[in-house]
Parts: C-alpha cells; sequence; structure tokens
C-alpha cells in the first residue's frame, strides 16, 4: 500500500532537492572546505615569483617606475610585474607593486588544475636598513579562476622577510625568512593564510 501523499512527498522532497542544491553551489569540479583552500595553494608560488621579480625590477630601477618584469607559470601562462620604488640614498624604501596574471599556473594542486586571469593585484612594501634590511608589506589582488576550480579568489595578504646584499650590488630576498599570513577568499569559502617561503 502507498504511503499518504504528503508522507510520500515528504520522503521524495530530499532526494529532488539534493541535486537541485548541489547544482546552485557548485562553481567548479570541486566544492568544499579543500577548495577554498586550493584557490590559494595554486598561487602560493606566484607570490614567491611576485617578489622575486619585484626585486628584480627594484635592482634594475633607475627612476622611481620599476621596469617591468615578466615570469612564466611553471606549466603555463604570464605574470607581469611593474611598479614603483623610492628613489635616493636612503637606507629605507618603499616599493609598490602591480601584479597582473594571464592564464598562469604553476601546475595542478592535488590533481586539481587551475588556471589564474586578471589583476593588477597591488603589493606595498617597506624595507628597513637596506641592503640587508627587514620588510613588510600587503599584497591584495582579485584573480579568476578557471579549469577545475571556476569563480574569484581575493588576497589579502601581509608579507614580511628579509633581504641580503647578493654582492654584486644588488639586493635579494632571503629564502626561508619569507612568511605570508592573510586570507583567500573565493566562491568555496575563506582560507586562513600561514605559510613561510
Amino acid at each position: 500500500m502507498l504511503a499518504p501523499l504528503s508522507r510520500r512527498a515528504a520522503l521524495l522532497l530530499p532526494l529532488i532537492a539534493l541535486p537541485l542544491l548541489t547544482a546552485g553551489c557548485q562553481r567548479g569540479v570541486i566544492d568544499n572546505e579543500l577548495a577554498a583552500e586550493l584557490a590559494y595553494l595554486g598561487l602560493d608560488r606566484a607570490i614567491d615569483r611576485m617578489i622575486d621579480l619585484g626585486f628584480d625590477g627594484f635592482n634594475a630601477a633607475n627612476s622611481a617606475n620599476i621596469p617591468t618584469q615578466y615570469g612564466n607559470g611553471d606549466e603555463i601562462g604570464d605574470m607581469e610585474v611593474g611598479g614603483q620604488v623610492d628613489q635616493g640614498a636612503s637606507a629605507n624604501k618603499g616599493m609598490r607593486l602591480e601584479v597582473t596574471l594571464s592564464n598562469y599556473s604553476d601546475g595542478p594542486v592535488q590533481d586539481t588544475a587551475i588556471y589564474y586571469t586578471g589583476g593588477p593585484g597591488n603589493a606595498d612594501f617597506m624595507l628597513k636598513g637596506l641592503p640587508d634590511a627587514d620588510f613588510d608589506g600587503t599584497f591584495n589582488g582579485v584573480y579568476t579562476m578557471d579549469g577545475d576550480l571556476a569563480g574569484t579568489v581575493e588576497l589579502n595578504l601581509q608579507i614580511a622577510g628579509q633581504t641580503a646584499d647578493t654582492g654584486d650590488g644588488t639586493i635579494a630576498r632571503v629564502p626561508g625568512t619569507i612568511t605570508v599570513v592573510g586570507t583567500a577568499t573565493s566562491d568555496y569559502g575563506v582560507f586562513d593564510v600561514n605559510v613561510s617561503l
């Protein structure tokens, strides 16, 4: 014997609603807490690359404008870094960067392919005590994701570390001293960033 209509409807409603809710939430292949983390991790190497290109531009600058620096993703795509740096003989200088990505990827993260486009994101650093300086600042940017994750990711990061004289009159960041903390906010949620480079 069939259950009463109201009871049958109550039993069927979750089965009907589940696919609709899932389809409504899903932006890429993955839609869960892990996806919020992957949205940042796909850019982790890019933050590293941005810092290196920023210092390349810092060293090449002979005016307030940093010559635009270009880098390739480990897998595909491009990064473009330009900006300004304070001039003069002071041991304390500010460096402001603009970071644009085009179909950028450093390869799959945990078997998840993500490609980033957009910007420019903006970094604002203060270097104190050059050439062997402490530096700290912020990086904020919004990038569009494509591939296994879709939508946007917004970075609000604080970055700190140290620089050293390379011996040829230029400066470089000291590997292992860089800390990156903050948030990466995407359609999948907010991931709390806390990494060392």
